[in-house]
């Protein structure tokens, strides 16, 4: 049996129910799509990704932060922790965000037909779907994601260990836990876990936890994870998982040489890796790289004209739920004859430690190989009025400006509500706007995102010697 569709969907998730309503809304419903995929709708993001790590960090993060002392006069409470109530509460809300934004808004698309299964390519212009089924398609988009990627370690497989997958199915709180990756899920799941009340100790084989940050966030929220009892070793490898007197054993070699770290569980967050490898690809002309992901131009298209691809199986930096969707939009805009282009300069990223990270942009470092030159300022979190008001004072705000225009190339924060802030940040970035035009405009008083415009008022004074009402 061969069904056919003016477009073909391969996946579930952010990328490809984006791309369906885009598509579904641009040709007024008049295009035929069939989505195609296995595992449960809505993909990483609902099931697995954004909405369980984020209940999980919220609801441990108010657990740990009551025992603490915020403000003189206030005695801090002495909740109790159910952690088989607390993961029911998460199951919960993924089973409703996924039946009432998935499930549902799918069904409403009459012109969409949804098959459960496997696809892979036989041909250019057709894919198998669990051995019985055949789809033609005028036009594909692969948007098949990817998955939690384990590295080659000795032992590691027979020993077992969790991943940002199968986390969600514990049923108790580990006593300890060592996270393999210091980037931004082993520190999101990792704190979380600190908080609950597990031993966390992270291992990460470059200089610093989270990479891809400015240095000097990686710095001050390595500083703070320590003050609150997370055990951090960077520049060290593991070459061996073992069990020894019934608990998990971890041996790492780095700069101090050997070393054995006895655990409960093994948490692996060192990447993912595209789930590409069944699709047949080389039947269908489309080219990925070395390690799997599908290489596509700034219109998502892949080295074959009729297949585009988006989402995390795609060959770039940055794997967000945000932008998957953006980019599964901007490939069947193209399906459909439009002419639209991604700007990957200006997408935002952001890890939700406490205090959060956000960033966009360029990072000093990468501007001043590309340009030369470039001007900053840091302001820290002490030198926001509202950082006080709320008792805060762990984080900073770091603008990077092109010295010869005085244009916003980079904004990096480590703050309380960071995720929530950068968004200011990205509008600078993506306008070409100026310190100037940051100054120039009136922000709420006070507001932990005023901390922008006083940064960008560091590069005009001292703001160590500034009142509240300076414009």
């Amino acid at each position: 049996m061969v069904k056919q569709y003016d477009i073909v969907i391969i996946g579930r998730g952010a990328a490809a129910f984006s791309a369906a309503i885009k598509a579904s809304e641009l040709s007024e419903g008049k295009v035929s799509i069939a989505m195609v995929g296995n595992g449960p709708l809505g993909g990483t993001c609902v099931n697995v990704g954004c909405v369980p790590s984020k209940y999980l960090i919220e609801s441990a993060s108010k657990y740990y932060y009551s025992f603490k002392k915020t403000f003189p006069g206030i005695q801090s409470n002495k909740p109790s922790l159910d952690f088989n109530e607390l993961m029911k509460g998460l199951h919960g809300l993924v089973q409703t965000l996924r039946k009432e934004k998935y499930e549902k808004v799918i069904n409403a698309y009459s012109n969409v037909d949804t098959f459960e299964g496997t696809a892979n390519f036989v041909s250019a212009k057709e894919i198998e779907v669990n051995k019985s089924l055949r789809i033609r398609g005028r036009s594909f988009l692969v948007a098949v994601g990817s998955s939690p990627s384990a590295p080659p370690i000795e032992g590691l497989s027979d020993v077992g260990y969790l991943d940002s997958n199968n986390v969600w199915d514990l049923k108790y709180i580990p006593k300890s836990i060592v996270v393999l990756g210091g980037g931004a899920i082993g520190l999101e799941l990792g704190q979380a876990f600190l908080h609950l009340g597990s031993e966390v100790s992270v291992v990460e084989a470059a200089p610093n936890i989270l990479p891809p940050a400015e240095p000097d966030i990686s710095e001050m929220l390595r500083a703070h994870l320590e003050e609150e009892g997370m055990s951090i070793i960077t520049k060290a490898r593991v070459v061996r998982v073992f069990r020894k007197n019934g608990k998990k054993s971890v041996e790492m070699v780095g700069s101090a040489g050997k070393k054995v770290l006895e655990t409960e569980e093994i948490l692996v967050a060192t990447g993912r890796k595209p789930n590409t490898s069944t699709l047949n690809l080389d039947k269908a002309n489309v080219n990925t790289d070395s390690k799997g992901f599908i290489i596509t131009d700034e219109r998502m298209r892949t080295s074959n004209p009729s297949i585009y691809a988006a989402g995390d199986c795609i060959s770039k930096k940055l794997m967000l739920e945000t932008l998957a969707a953006k980019e599964g939009t901007v490939a069947v805009s193209n399906i459909l004859g439009r002419d639209e282009s991604i700007d990957y300069s200006s997408a935002p990223w952001a890890v939700f430690t406490t205090p959060q990270v956000a960033s966009v942009g360029y990072k000093e470092e990468e501007f001043m190989k590309l340009n030369g030159s470039c001007s900053c300022r840091v302001l820290s979190l002490q030198d926001v009025p509202k950082a006080g008001i709320i008792g805060e004072s762990i984080g900073l705000t770091k603008i990077v400006i092109n010295p010869s225009n005085r244009k916003v190339v980079g904004v990096h924060i480590l703050s309380p509500y960071a995720t929530e802030i950068i968004m200011e940040g990205v509008y600078a970035v993506k306008l070409g706007l100026t310190y100037e035009d940051i100054i120039g405009t009136t922000h709420v008083f006070p507001t932990l995102a005023e901390s922008l415009k006083i940064a960008s008022q560091a590069f005009l004074r001292d703001v160590s010697m500034m009142s509240c009402c300076v414009e």
